[in-house]
């Protein structure tokens, strides 16, 4: 997955750029990439989002486990800067959760975060996506997007303008309940871009802890 997102080339003499992301598959990495542009417009015109292919198994690693884990991805990221030939300007890292926004994500978020800033400090930016239940718990915050990508879909009003940390199997939840065609996991990456191209994600509805600190992650990217 490549993209210079919109927005044209960068200036002339300025370096290449890019940004990687990792995940748990290339549907999530498409997802997170539609979030960096939304969020990041500067950045998605002036640096490449590219993917590296090795999942994201963070979330149950403590101690000298996740000190390995994440030391890893990290050499994997830069590799791939220079396979691009490109400087390496942010580090995206997506893993579902698959528990709600509550004592246990903190803990796991506070760990996985001091732990990418102790190995990537003063070398690139990271913005860690551990989304609660799932990615489709952040999807669901546009629930307007979905009819964009099928219409005779139409999220109920019990999953709308909720706390979507706090939604058990997001995912399930939109294949019972969206309609037809049954919701697919290939589909949310369709969501996140007719989100992105209808304005939706400046104005989410509900909330999303896991979500909010992502998008304060982006924000501290210099």
């Amino acid at each position: 997955m490549t993209s210079r997102g919109r927005g044209g080339g960068r200036r002339s003499g300025s370096p290449n750029q890019v940004i990687v992301l990792a995940g748990e598959d290339q549907n999530d990495c498409e997802i997170m990439a539609a979030l960096i542009r939304a969020h990041r417009p500067d950045l998605g015109a002036a640096a490449k989002l590219v993917r590296i292919n090795d999942p994201v198994r963070l979330r149950k690693k403590s101690g000298p486990d996740l000190t390995a884990a994440v030391k890893a991805l990290t050499g994997k990221a830069r590799a791939k800067a220079l396979q691009q030939k490109a400087q390496l300007i942010g580090f995206v890292v997506h893993e579902d959760v698959d528990g709600f926004t509550d004592r246990d994500y903190r803990k796991v978020r506070t760990a996985v975060t001091e732990e990418f800033g102790r190995q990537c400090d003063g070398l690139h930016h990271t913005a860690l996506a551990l989304a609660a239940w799932e990615s489709e718990g952040w999807l669901l915050l546009f629930p307007d997007a979905f009819p964009h990508v099928r219409p005779r879909w139409k999220v109920p009003s019990r999953l709308r303008g909720k706390d979507t940390g706090r939604i058990k199997d997001p995912k399930e939840a939109l294949k019972g309940r969206l309609g037809s065609p049954l919701f697919r996991e290939s589909d949310g990456p369709l969501v996140a871009r007719k989100a992105l191209e209808n304005g939706l994600i400046s104005a989410p509805e509900g909330r999303n802890d896991s979500y909010t600190d992502f998008v304060e992650d982006l924000k501290d990217w210099a």
